[in-house]
């Protein structure tokens, strides 16, 4: 196992409010026979306490055929993946995404242009249930490639110190999709846990494959823009209360007002399109 795959195992592993473990067992309740792993990742894994906020989850399934009796919901998830729907267990509050083993595997990976998977897991998670032995190995040698996709991405640049290179790489990732939160947020990721990317920088950095390729983030952006907005297309008609979620989101990031009405609620899709303009106009989301 190389040196990065070690420390990533480790983190995987430290434990969590056991809240949080429950939560995860009983997401994986819901997919019998093709749940494999589920991990734990964003601001609130930083948070001792979870009232009132919504946790994040990913749920590593076998197949999406396996895991969905309706063949829409697979072909969704397979087309523009992750799906995501909400969830709640014992008073708390979340919203879980589901990929395959194999995508979740590949959405780490230097192979795809898209950040989403890739960026959130060079940050620190916790694989918090698994169904057995191989589905934690699996898990870890995914998140393994996620840190070395993030900064060969980003290119190192003369005179980047590590955390200046994991700075900007999370800028970079910040302006590809549609983000509520404040321009300084990617810096923070790394402020919050300076010691952790300091330790992680070298495995990371030599982990970093032969010949990858930075730059091309004008294509990712434009790429990445259309992708948020069919991912929000897709959340309307598989994210029950999607339209509020979103609202929730930008209102607690952007400090912005938004009341949903009951029309925007009957009609999430049209409510999402007409208001993401908007909002990006005004500079709540970006």
């Amino acid at each position: 196992m190389s040196a990065l795959a070690e420390l990533v195992r480790a983190e995987l592993a430290t434990p969590v409010d056991p809240r949080v473990a429950a939560m995860a067992a009983a997401i994986a309740a819901g997919y019998p026979g093709s749940a494999r792993a589920v991990l734990f990742y964003g601001s609130c894994l930083r948070e001792s306490e979870l009232d009132g906020l919504m946790l994040d989850f990913y749920l590593i399934v076998s197949d999406y055929s396996d895991a969905y009796p309706k063949r829409w919901m697979a072909l969704a998830n397979r087309l523009i993946p992750p799906n995501v729907f909400p969830f709640q267990h014992k008073g708390l509050i979340a919203k879980y995404a589901v990929l395959s083993e194999a995508d979740f595997d590949r959405l780490n990976g230097p192979e795809t242009r898209n950040v989403s998977v890739w960026a959130r897991f060079a940050q620190p998670s916790r694989l918090v249930w698994a169904v057995d032995d191989t589905a934690r190995d699996r898990a870890v040698a995914a998140v393994s490639r996620a840190a070395p996709s993030l900064l060969a991405a980003a290119g190192q640049r003369d005179g980047d110190g590590p955390l200046d290179w994991w700075r900007r790489a999370f800028s970079l990732t910040y302006s590809v999709e549609l983000r509520a939160e404040r321009t300084s947020r990617a810096q923070s990721v790394v402020d919050a846990d300076a010691a952790r990317y300091e330790y992680f920088s070298a495995p990371a950095i030599a982990a970093i494959p032969a010949g990858a390729r930075s730059g091309g983030w004008a294509r990712r952006r434009l790429e990445g823009k259309l992708l948020s907005v069919a991912r929000l297309a897709k959340a309307s008609l598989t994210y029950a209360g999607g339209i509020d979620y979103l609202a929730w989101k930008i209102n607690r990031h952007a400090g912005t007002r938004i009341e949903i009405k009951p029309w925007q609620r009957r009609w999430p899709l049209v409510a999402a399109l007409t208001l993401v303009p908007r909002l990006i106009r005004g500079g709540a989301i970006r």
